[in-house]
């Protein structure tokens, strides 16, 4: 007998194989579509249609629905952003950064500044604006300008940075970081809206007297001001009446933010348009009556002051040097001759 041997398991059927399973599942699934009725067919292809055009349609109604939010941004009666507002800032910052003032190249971070410039203005109320806004931006943003160099303007802008092109080492406040950023453009945002207002922006006439970029505009020239050390001075418009003007961000702002314990003299030129215009004059226009009251305002801070009537082609480009290069040492003269008032 043999013991040793296990009887033989009995035969196992081994079935259908998954791939034959699955040919015969698509066949049935065929002949299942085949089967139906054309009536049948023609419902489920309405069905799909249906879906496709309701997925399109629901597409359709989210599109205009984001179009329609845009346009619901509130309507001013100013200009609105600047197209390509945040483009434009890094680049001017990294201009002035990079190859204007590349001293301050490694002291400045224009990413981080141009974010605190949008988080100041986005998602707010344009008419809301407050200096705390700006506050982040200014501190990002400061920058020291050496003693004797701070130049202030009124109603002489063109003229003003027509002169700094020959003296660069000048600065109005249009020849910061921060001025050189922003002169020039227009910005707000919306409080319902993450986005910049393209549309329009408030007007200080017609919406609101401190608009954002109002707000922006005082809170530099409040710091620009309050920074200026030595022998400042300022360029008024002699053809203007009156010469100098209280509501002007100088006499508004700046004036006011002069540091009695930094600067020492203010220097003003009341500039006419031209050398004709100077010489047929009748009077000084340094014995204007405003430029009587500006003279009062410093001798109450405690700023000594210093006026000199002018031709405006004596700063153009070829001319300029004849004028400034002494500012700084012309009142200390009339210092000497005076017995040491210049009031």
């Amino acid at each position: 007998m043999d013991h040793g041997l296990r009887p033989a398991d009995p035969a196992v059927d081994p079935g259908p194989s998954r791939g034959s399973q699955m040919e015969e599942e698509e066949e049935e699934e065929g002949e299942s579509w085949c089967t139906m009725s054309k009536k049948v067919k023609i419902s489920v292809i309405v069905v799909l249609c249906a879906l496709v055009l309701a997925a399109v349609a629901l597409g359709v109604v989210f599109g205009v629905l984001k179009l329609h939010q845009t346009r619901q941004l509130k309507k001013w009666h100013g200009e609105g952003t600047t197209p390509h507002f945040h483009k434009k800032l890094l680049k001017r910052c990294y201009d002035y950064t990079q190859v204007l003032k590349p001293e301050l190249r490694s002291a400045k971070d224009c990413q981080k500044i141009v974010e605190a410039f949008m988080d100041a203005v986005l998602s707010k109320d344009p008419c809301r604006s407050t200096e705390e806004d700006y506050e982040p931006l200014m501190k990002l943003t400061d920058q020291t300008v050496p003693c004797d160099k701070t130049l202030f303007w009124s109603g002489t802008g063109e003229l003003v940075h027509q002169y700094i092109k020959s003296q660069p080492e000048m600065f109005t406040l249009e020849n910061t970081l921060l001025g050189y950023m922003a002169d020039g453009l227009k910005w707000c945002g919306d409080a319902g809206s993450s986005e910049m207002n393209y549309q329009s922006c408030p007007d200080w006439r017609k919406d609101c007297a401190r608009t954002t970029m109002s707000i922006f505009w005082d809170t530099a020239s409040k710091r620009f001001a309050g920074n200026a050390c030595g022998v400042v001075q300022v360029m008024l418009n002699a053809s203007r009446s009156p010469i100098f003007n209280e509501n002007s961000t100088f006499g508004r702002v700046e004036i006011h933010n002069l540091n009695p314990g930094k600067v020492s003299i203010l220097q003003a030129s009341v500039v006419h348009n031209s050398e004709e215009e100077k010489s047929h004059s009748s009077w000084d226009s340094c014995e204007d009556s405003s430029i009587k009251h500006l003279k009062l305002i410093l001798h109450r801070r405690g700023i000594k002051f210093t006026c000199q009537s002018t031709s405006s082609s004596r700063f153009l480009p070829g001319k300029a040097t004849a004028i400034l290069p002494c500012a700084g040492i012309f009142p200390w003269v009339l210092m000497l001759i005076w017995g040491g008032d210049l009031w």
